[in-house]
């Protein structure tokens, strides 16, 4: 079943071991370690989170029996130990190597491996649907298989049905001033300039103090402002660039100076963004616009500004750089779509970790109960303490 977990700031609905151990509060030592064993299997593997504290639980369980019995600890621990080592052999032999096979049952494999990792959780009933859009978000990555190329944004309303992946880079429209209307949303092949410069018209008098004898004087120091940020606008221009996106701000002047001149801008782009867009798209982000050319800026297959609920989306697709993903979550409530989320995040560990490794056991509970069936067999050809 999900639980509800409700602290001072947040609700959760989660059954996500990991999720479920992080925020219980929990001050004891020893159970603490339990919570560092979820956490190392969502690191390493991502799903069997609920799993690993289960089985750790009831290991501990079996040896309070021992304890109390009078049994020193370094004995149970060797048999332990022992009972590892026959467990992994025993493991080793049991599982199936796919590599051999041809990439339309590998893919067959990778798709059940996914919707055995959705089986348990919240959207357990459109599983196919996810384990298509995780396989497919794992085979655009490439041979990198780097888990940071894809990205998850979450867009509350719709049906989880809705969800969509999309190969390439998407983020949601930043704060825009007046003239972006103007702007053309739609590029193909555009030439894309990542910068982490300010675009607006800074009242120099803020940051240096000038002295004037003469009135007059002022105006050209009022005109020297708009000769800057005109300056910056032309170097902008003349780079050829059609897609302008920057860290910070890029204000009102700048805006309506990029729609006349057919150039799409957004300011105040969120750094991981700006990564994985710079990833994608091979641009370099610039922090001065003196040496603008054609090396340092990016290239995308299409671009477009699209609706999608209530929000407008950004998306780079065709990027030829990096293999990078987006997927877009839909979903009724916030914590609905953050379950998705924790769910998509164990499907795509489980597959990309099935992709570098290639070799599976069966699931549901059928291989533990064939280890325990090997290990009591084992036990018997034992005469010492250590077959308890």
């Amino acid at each position: 079943m999900d639980k509800l977990i409700y602290n001072e700031r947040d609700v959760t609905i989660t059954n996500d071991g990991a999720t479920v151990m992080n925020l219980l509060n929990i001050s004891h030592p020893a159970a603490s370690i339990l919570v560092d064993i979820a956490k190392s299997q969502d690191d390493e593997v991502g799903d069997g989170t609920t799993s690993v504290v289960v089985v750790a639980g009831e290991l501990l369980n079996e040896a309070k029996g021992l304890l109390n019995d009078g049994i020193e600890p370094n004995i149970i621990i060797d048999g332990f130990r022992t009972a590892c080592n026959v467990v992994i052999k025993k493991l080793n032999e049991l599982s199936l190597n796919f590599s051999n096979k041809s990439e339309e049952e590998k893919k067959n494999i990778l798709l059940k491996c996914a919707q055995t990792a959705l089986n348990s959780k919240l959207i357990s009933n459109h599983k196919d649907f996810f384990a298509k859009l995780v396989v497919n978000a794992a085979y655009q990555l490439g041979d990198s298989l780097d888990k940071r190329n894809v990205g998850i944004k979450k867009v509350t309303g719709g049906s989880c049905l809705d969800t969509q992946l999309i190969y390439g880079v998407a983020f949601s429209k930043t704060f825009s001033y007046a003239g972006f209307e103007q702007q053309p949303k739609t590029f193909s092949n555009p030439k894309i300039l990542l910068l982490n410069v300010e675009l607006e018209l800074k009242a120099e008098k803020e940051n240096a103090e000038v002295r004037i004898d003469n009135p007059n004087d002022y105006n050209s120091i009022v005109q020297a402002e708009w000769s800057i940020i005109f300056n910056k606008l032309k170097l902008i221009k003349d780079s050829g660039a059609n897609i302008v996106l920057s860290k910070l701000p890029i204000g009102d002047i700048a805006t309506q100076y990029f729609a006349d001149n057919n150039i799409f801008c957004a300011g105040r782009v969120e750094d991981a963004d700006m990564k994985r867009t710079a990833k994608a798209t091979g641009a370099v982000v610039q922090t001065s616009l003196l040496n603008l050319n054609k090396d340092i800026l990016g290239e995308c297959g299409i671009f477009e500004e699209v609706q999608i609920g209530n929000e407008r989306y950004n998306i780079f697709k065709d990027c030829l750089k990096t293999k990078t993903v987006t997927f877009i979550l839909r979903g009724g409530a916030k914590q609905f779509i953050e379950e998705v989320e924790r769910s998509i995040n164990d499907a795509l560990m489980i597959v990309l970790r099935c992709i570098n490794n290639a070799e599976i056991v069966p699931g549901a509970g059928s291989i533990e109960m064939q280890l325990s069936k090997a290990l009591r067999v084992y036990s018997r050809s034992i005469c010492n303490k250590e077959q308890i």
